[in-house]
């Protein structure tokens, strides 16, 4: 049952309510009442204010403006009007009111006053326009940041602010960049692994994930990024997106990289020095047996060899060396022809196998009787897998086990070495096809650290991979080496036949021979085995020298050092080709200047034929066996 509310305890309650000032206005805008909240907000007492027009309340540009008369104009058409803003107190000092004005009528429609209701939200405003300048300073020093790149992704990753950082940094603009992914500065390969998506989930189930790596700018350049990725969280838990930095670290990796690179080269010095002594140390000892034993001696001939195995190291060492030369200048050429990967695997076994006896490791040779076409360099695809067994006979304790397979598999060719020896540790991995890089091995002679980076990069220049895998040290590792399978072209049918059969040498006839070395050592040498091949010589040890001899000696050939002092070797084989009055001859360099520029240089100056010392005595027999104008091949 409805019971009827004593008007009194309406006036009662408006007059009594202290947190809101509570009033009414007559038709004009002129006060009527005014309640407890009234005095304690605004100011005054009800004989101070009743009678006077509510505009009194306003600020003077407010109330020049018309707003007081305006507020009343809306509230008697709509019945309501709402607003915020600034008022005045008696003291004269501001507050921010929240104001209601609603318009009172009569049963007839009749408009009798106003009542307005003003709140006072003073201190929520100062507070909310703290916040606002605490969030609008906090936005003006992120924008200007210009080290690093700062930007707000959603939830699904896709960039919602980004600053001045993130513009210098990545070379997007504003309006480019906003709405777009973020994995959008990440690696193809990246890309195809998820990691973008990986990186957010990290960060949602961690709060936070760091990540360094290559990232891309828009116009493609790819820099070395620090990465930190932040889940936002409101209040109630919910995630809201999140806040990304990235810092440009390029320059910092580049000296990063200088100073490993000093580092290996230094080591690699230290590695090159000791292997260059381990030959020559027997070399020397030989020649000092050799000195003191008899003519009829047989250690004469044990020495001999010992000579001969030590020089054919040191030559090894200096091939290592142009390698790694050629590896730098990206000058790694390839002489393709039809090659068998089973074959390739069967002759590198043959070159590794006396350091595998050695150490008396159990060796298994699994290649398929079918043929494994690719088209490459047989020599170079040799060199790759004798580096994979040099390098697990090294690392593989005494009578351990090394595997060699090879098979195909969806057009590609593969040839697996694999060892049970000290193994690849997870940080070591990434790193092992580094140049001059070197594990412990277990058996001496560990090379220059050149093996794996020249396998992996003769891999490449045949259009496939070599990748290492191992489940931690002592554990064995296995290097697999993939190429592309190929149909069998004609070279491939014509290579079947098996080799054509070697030109026929000439017979031995004696030469007239000008020996040309500034290395006294070598030039005694070289005469001396030339003479032991029955060849008529002499000796100059300058380009003066050669050039006076050569008017006087008439030589058939010239054998021409080019690294002298006086007058180097291209500067003499010009001025012997402009002698008068002399039968022709042939100019041979012998150099240790090997690169293909020397070779082309070399003939540019006027020479015949390029060899590289040391000479090996069958290549220099068969040129000296070539009459004079003939073309060498």
């Amino acid at each position: 049952m409805d019971k009827k509310v004593d008007p009194a305890l309406y006036r009662l309650a408006a007059e009594q309510t202290a947190d809101y000032a509570v009033f009414l206005l007559d038709t004009t805008g002129h006060i009527l009442t005014w309640n407890l909240g009234a005095r304690r907000i605004k100011g005054y007492v009800a004989e101070e204010i009743i009678g006077r027009h509510f505009s009194i309340f306003y600020p003077r540009d407010v109330v020049d403006r018309g707003w007081p008369e305006h507020e009343l104009a809306v509230a008697a058409v709509e019945g309501r009007f709402e607003d915020a803003g600034w008022r005045i107190r008696k003291d004269g000092s501001r507050f921010w009111a929240s104001v209601t004005i609603s318009a009172l009528r009569g049963e007839n429609g009749k408009l009798l006053g106003f009542a307005k209701i003003t709140r006072d939200l003073t201190e929520r405003k100062l507070y909310e326009e703290a916040l606002r300048q605490s969030e609008e300073r906090f936005r003006l020093l992120v924008d200007g940041v210009i080290d690093y790149a700062i930007c707000m992704l959603d939830q699904q990753g896709l960039i919602t602010s980004w600053n001045s950082g993130a513009e210098r940094i990545k070379g997007y603009s504003h309006a480019e960049i906003i709405g777009k992914h973020f994995s959008r500065f990440y690696a193809p390969e990246d890309l195809r692994e998820g990691r973008p998506w990986e990186d957010l989930a990290a960060a949602r189930r961690f709060g936070r994930s760091e990540q360094e790596g290559w990232r891309f700018r828009k116009n493609g350049e790819r820099f070395w990024a620090k990465v930190a990725l932040t889940a936002l969280y409101d209040q109630d838990g919910q995630l809201r997106g999140f806040a990304k930095v990235t810092q440009d670290l390029t320059d910092k990796r580049h000296i990063l990289d200088l100073q490993k690179a000093a580092k290996n080269l230094n080591e690699f010095i230290a590695v090159l020095a000791h292997e260059l002594r381990n030959p020559l140390a027997p070399i020397r000892n030989a020649v000092l047996v050799m000195a003191k034993a008899s003519a009829n001696d047989p250690v004469r001939e044990e020495m001999r060899n010992t000579i001969d195995r030590q020089s054919a190291q040191l030559a090894r060492i200096v091939d290592d060396l142009l390698d790694i030369a050629r590896i730098t200048r990206g000058v790694l050429n390839l002489e393709r022809s039809a090659v068998d990967l089973a074959e390739v695997a069967s002759s590198a076994v043959e070159t590794s196998m006396p350091l595998i006896e050695a150490a008396k490791h159990h060796l298994e040779l699994d290649v398929p009787t079918n043929r494994l076409r690719v088209n490459g360099d047989a020599a170079r695809l040799t060199q790759l897998v004798a580096n994979l067994l040099n390098n697990a006979a090294r690392y593989t304790p005494a009578e351990g086990h090394i595997t060699v397979r090879a098979w195909a598999e969806d057009g590609w060719g593969f040839v697996a070495v694999r060892d049970t020896g000290r193994g690849i540790d997870r940080q070591s991995i990434d790193h092992i096809f580094d140049m001059f890089v070197r594990g412990r091995a277990t058996r001496p002679g560990e090379g220059l650290g050149v093996g794996l980076a020249l396998a992996r990069r003769i891999a490449e220049i045949h259009g496939g991979s070599l990748t290492a895998h191992s489940e931690g040290e002592n554990r064995g590792s296995e290097f697999v080496l993939r190429v592309p399978l190929v149909d069998p072209p004609e070279a491939w049918e014509a290579a079947r036949t098996g080799p054509a059969p070697a030109t026929a040498v000439p017979p031995l006839v004696p030469r007239r021979v000008l020996v040309v070395d500034d290395n006294a050592d070598a030039a005694r040498t070289l005469d001396k085995l030339l003479g032991s091949l029955g060849h008529q010589t002499r000796v100059a040890y300058s380009g003066a020298e050669a050039l006076n001899m050569a008017v006087e000696f008439r030589p058939d050939i010239v054998l021409l050092d080019i690294g002298m002092p006086d007058v180097d070797g291209y500067e003499v084989a010009r001025q012997l080709r402009n002698l008068e009055s002399q039968p022709a001859f042939r100019i041979v360099a012998v150099t240790g200047w090997g690169q293909e520029p020397d070779r082309q240089k070399a003939k540019e100056a006027g020479f015949d034929v390029h060899l590289v010392k040391p000479v090996d005595a069958n290549e220099l027999t068969r040129i000296l066996s070539v009459q004079s104008g003939a073309t060498l091949h």
